[in-house]
């Protein structure tokens, strides 16, 4: 019998929206990912891009939206992103500029008051919280199948006693965690992610915490009780995660014992992902590529590659 395979593994959930043929997209979130790890640590970096297999795509959006999107109009942009390697004072000032705080407030009003939504003039920001809502409606059991990839995933890993760090992109940190809720209380899966990273999560909003799965629970099972550390990263201006600070909402997992620590980032992260449409704080690729994000995961590989 072969022995267990216990490299450590990186497992992404994307965000909304239609993406990229898997194959493509992964290849594209992969490349963003090892520059990101290359700008803070090169001998990671190496050891990484060495590596075929230690990343992992859960390929939900083609379940949810029914088509793919073309790589080809990304492609480009995501070659500059790269090429430019940090954000200018340009993109610090737009990032940071009114029009982004307005966007925010009527995200926080969307999020108080749901029956707004339709009152939100950001049709992005619309969009946005009416495909949460969609999935958190489960129709046609639309949530049990965006989500049955990832849990299968952390259950073969969980079997092969790999570390795993689960990194959850705006609906995709939801996703992940509903996933390990289900994966603690509903299917329980021999498993513990020792890492979970949500990047522009709008885990913050009253309107997401009050559907989660197990929010209407008491105490630890309220929580998914696999997760070991949990780190949360904000960029300047992302409109879609209102409340940047995780720690306080969730305060309860740490003082439950289900979780050693919960942070959110300590210092301003600017991304500077840009397209024929400006500017855009909240993209996957634009998070991945910075060295803030690198660094955790290069810190997080030297933990558990030896």
């Amino acid at each position: 019998m072969p022995a267990p395979d216990r490299r450590p593994r990186i497992i992404f959930v994307p965000g909304k929206n239609p993406k990229p043929p898997p194959d493509l997209y992964k290849a594209q979130l992969r490349r963003c990912l090892l520059e990101g790890v290359r700008k803070a640590d090169p001998a990671v970096h190496a050891e990484l891009a060495a590596l075929p297999d230690f990343f992992t795509l859960i390929a939900w959006n083609h379940n949810y939206y029914g088509r793919y999107a073309d790589i080809a109009q990304e492609q480009p942009w995501i070659d500059r992103l790269i090429e430019k390697q940090e954000a200018t004072p340009e993109d610090i000032r737009e990032a940071r500029r009114w029009r982004v705080r307005i966007g925010r407030v009527s995200h926080v009003i969307a999020d108080r008051f749901p029956a707004l939504i339709r009152l939100v003039r950001n049709p992005k920001l619309r969009a946005s919280i009416e495909d949460t809502a969609g999935y958190f409606e489960n129709r046609a059991g639309i949530a049990e199948k965006v989500r049955s990839p990832l849990t299968e995933c952390l259950r073969n890993f969980g079997a092969e006693e790999a570390p795993i760090m689960v990194i959850g992109h705006s609906l995709g940190s939801v996703i992940a965690w509903d996933a390990l809720w289900t994966a603690s209380h509903l299917e329980p899966v021999r498993c513990t992610v020792d890492l979970f990273l949500s990047m522009g999560s709008p885990l913050g909003m009253r309107f997401v915490q009050e559907r989660l799965l197990g929010h209407d629970g008491c105490g630890p099972l309220r929580y998914p009780k696999n997760v070991r550390r949990w780190l949360n990263i904000t960029s300047v201006g992302d409109p879609y995660a209102i409340d940047p600070h995780l720690r306080n909402d969730f305060r309860e997992m740490i003082e439950l014992g289900l979780v050693e620590d919960i942070r959110d980032n300590a210092e301003p992260v600017y991304t500077w992902f840009r397209s024929d449409l400006g500017l855009n704080v909240h993209r996957s690729y634009g998070y991945l590529v910075t060295r803030h994000v690198g660094n955790v995961i290069a810190t997080w590989w030297k933990e558990h590659a030896g």
